[in-house]
């Protein structure tokens, strides 16, 4: 059973207010994505947890800021949205379901992704910058290659197997707000 819309709308606006794309069907989803085949695209699993509030819908708001955007950004309610949340994560095969949840993709196809592993506990300014690289990484015309890190939160690359460490895979994610 869903959580109740009232419950939920001070969370949704969070995103709607910066521009964040609601998709609340999978017809939704699915017309997303296929838009999506040819760009670039940050889909954010929203939740009612803490750790959504206090770092992973902060954190887009704050990557929201940098010169260097993906083409569009969606987002589904895990716990409201059913349907369009269990179709996203159709796109996402492989990737165990996770809310909150972060991943940018291009071409349709997952590039960078943050999990609540990699949220929670973490703050907010810390996700952005991992946001940031991967932006810079995988939505610059250039791909990345000659970018000034001026005016971006972050010059860090980002990757998938290490959940955006920037080449430090010996230093355990929850650190990297520190470094």
């Amino acid at each position: 059973m869903p959580y109740p819309e009232p419950l939920v709308a001070p969370m949704r606006a969070e995103l709607t207010r910066i521009g964040v794309e609601e998709l609340m069907t999978p017809d939704a989803v699915d017309t997303a994505f296929e838009k999506a085949s040819s760009g670039t695209m940050v889909l954010v699993v929203n939740s009612v947890c803490g750790c959504a509030a206090a770092n992973a819908r902060p954190a887009v708001t704050l990557a929201r800021q940098s010169p260097i955007q993906p083409d569009a950004f969606t987002t589904v309610f895990a716990g409201q949205d059913l349907e369009a949340t269990a179709r996203a994560r159709e796109y996402m095969e492989g990737i165990p379901p996770s809310s909150p949840f972060i991943a940018l993709f291009k071409h349709s196809e997952p590039v960078f992704i943050l999990e609540r592993r990699n949220i929670e506990g973490r703050s907010a300014s810390a996700i952005a910058m991992d946001l940031v690289g991967a932006f810079k990484e995988h939505c610059a015309p250039d791909g990345g290659v000659g970018t000034s890190d001026e005016g971006n939160l972050s010059g860090a690359a980002a990757d998938t197997s290490a959940g955006g460490l920037d080449g430090a895979s010996d230093v355990p994610s929850t650190f990297r707000s520190i470094l």
